[in-house]
């Protein structure tokens, strides 16, 4: 296992492998960069097929939280963890502790959260051996669910991909299909709704269908993905699961943007020059939904829900400096995204050769 680390030339800093046959906790920790700060990322709670399979994942995960961090202008760098099991059957308060006392053995190096199959009562019982942790309830003094800022960013990244495709942040009127209205995309639809945008949806869940149109009874029902990226829209939102878009989704979809909440929405590398050359703008979606890690990053400072949204509010300009500076120099919003995050991960640490005398 150790080989397939060091073979990867991944350009990890640190991989610690945990393990505790007690509880039964069989964890990855990976940071991949802490050139901006201690690594941010949250913690997967998966079945996965084998260490293989969860060591690829984490390696992913954590350079992807990297790039995030450093776009959304947060002082953090990037790390994630995954722990090998069923959270269903095999979460105990035992092994989250376990885990947590981990996560302080790295001494700050990782600060976690949540994410899938963990939750914030997770977080809580996390922070009971370790104080890098984020993500906590609101009566534990923590941000509660990141949802609300991680849907508010999404609708920040709309406002400036209308702008810069119609020439007007505004979405009255605009037929925007929504993929998965789960936790981020029925408040998406909420904000969409207010701002007078006709609005489709669809999910898998038919509770979920019937949450949004018991809020909203004017919004369109679809039966499936296929016929949403077939529709007649403006605005295509993919907030479910990731690799939605592939060289069959490019080819049948109407919309003139993509812009939404899913992590890993492009199936893999190329797709989105096949977007752009459809004229197609992709507002990339480790941009457009870091609200999330914006929201619970505002912890480590005593968390000011205000405070967050404004800093959440601003991923509209990144969104736009993204989008410019993709046209000036004629690469994909995808590739300007990560020329900006590794422009910035290389130049602010720099300042650190200026010495500044302790007090």
């Amino acid at each position: 296992m150790t080989e397939g680390v060091f073979g990867r030339d991944s350009g990890h800093e640190q991989v610690v492998f945990c393990a505790d046959a007690r509880t039964g906790l069989k964890a990855i920790i990976a940071v991949y960069s802490t050139a901006l700060g201690p690594a941010l990322g949250g913690t997967r709670f998966y079945p996965y097929a084998d260490e293989a399979a969860a060591l690829s994942d984490v390696l992913a995960l954590s350079k992807g939280m990297a790039y995030k961090n450093a776009l959304a202008g947060l002082d953090l760098g990037g790390g994630k963890a995954v722990i090998i099991g069923d959270p269903s059957a095999d979460k105990s308060e035992a092994l989250l502790r376990a885990y947590g006392r981990f996560v302080q053995s790295l001494g700050g190096r990782y600060i976690t959260a949540c994410d899938v199959g963990t939750y914030v009562t997770d977080m809580d019982v996390v922070a009971r051996e370790t104080r890098f942790v984020t993500g906590r309830s609101v009566d534990e003094g923590g941000a509660g669910d990141s949802s609300t800022l991680t849907a508010y960013g999404v609708f920040q990244g709309m406002l400036a991909s209308a702008e810069h495709v119609w020439g007007s942040p505004q979405l009255r009127g605009r037929r925007i299909g929504v993929e998965g209205v789960g936790k981020v995309g029925h408040l998406l639809v909420d904000h969409l709704v207010r701002a007078g945008a006709q609005v489709v949806v669809t999910d898998v869940s038919q509770q979920a269908i019937d949450r949004v149109r018991a809020a909203h009874p004017g919004v369109d029902v679809v039966a499936d993905t296929a016929e949403l990226l077939r529709a007649d829209l403006d605005i295509f939102a993919p907030c479910a699961l990731g690799g939605v878009l592939d060289e069959r989704a490019v080819e049948v979809l109407r919309a003139r943007v993509v812009c939404g909440a899913a992590n890993n929405q492009l199936a893999h590398a190329g797709v989105e020059k096949l977007l752009e050359g459809r004229g197609i703008l992709f507002a990339p979606d480790y941009l457009v939904n870091a609200g999330g890690v914006i929201q619970v990053s505002d912890e480590l400072h005593g968390f000011d829900f205000e405070r967050a949204k404004r800093r959440a509010g601003r991923l509209y300009d990144t969104a736009k400096a993204v989008f410019e500076l993709a046209a000036e120099e004629g690469v994909p919003p995808v590739t300007a995204a990560d020329r900006l995050a590794q422009r910035r991960m290389a130049e602010v640490p720099r300042l650190r050769s200026i010495l500044v005398p302790s007090p």
